[in-house]
């Protein structure tokens, strides 16, 4: 039960929308400026996007401070199996433009983009439309690695782990004088 409360945290967009918010937005834009955009045409629209007071999606993250590892690795995969589809290429784009700009306007001390500013696109591209079950295979892939290390506490005989539990008061008497 407490997984599935953990899993509905996510369900927000610091995390589990995050992507999605990226995928509305790169379709907002393909739409507008089309299918092979030229790169002054992706540099206005982010700069309107600036400019409206709104950040750009998938850009910048609360502890990474270069590009995201599994950012890279998405895009690895697909150079290798979708180079040609256009939201992959428009993908590329912002990730060449978007940096700088972001470091021009002064909005980002990281401006380099997350694993969110990829992965839609290609969930998109192998078929899965609905974006309601992005953060369902967010959860499950962390699923995979908590029920890992419960099998490896059991292997090496490590016993059942219990955080301590805090009251506010408790929390605030002890941090009272640090």
């Amino acid at each position: 039960m407490s997984y599935g409360a953990a899993l509905n945290g996510l369900a927000g967009p610091l995390h589990g929308l995050a992507n999605q918010e990226v995928l509305v937005w790169v379709t907002r834009m393909q739409e507008k400026i089309g299918q092979e955009p030229t790169d002054e045409a992706v540099k206005q629209y982010i700069w309107d996007t600036l400019n409206s007071g709104t950040v750009v999606p998938g850009y910048g993250h609360a502890v990474l401070r270069k590009t995201d590892p599994r950012y890279v690795a998405q895009r690895e995969f697909a150079l290798k199996h979708l180079p040609n589809d256009p939201m992959f290429k428009l993908v590329g784009q912002l990730y060449k433009l978007v940096p700088d700009i972001l470091l021009e306007a002064g909005k980002a001390k990281n401006p380099w983009p997350n694993v969110d500013a990829h992965s839609g696109v290609l969930l998109t591209y192998y078929g899965l439309n609905q974006m309601n079950f992005y953060t369902v295979l967010f959860g499950i892939s962390r699923a995979l690695g908590v029920t890992a290390q419960l099998i490896w506490d059991r292997a090496l005989g490590f016993g059942i782990e219990r955080p301590k539990s805090y009251s506010s008061q408790a929390i605030e008497e002890i941090f009272k004088g640090k």
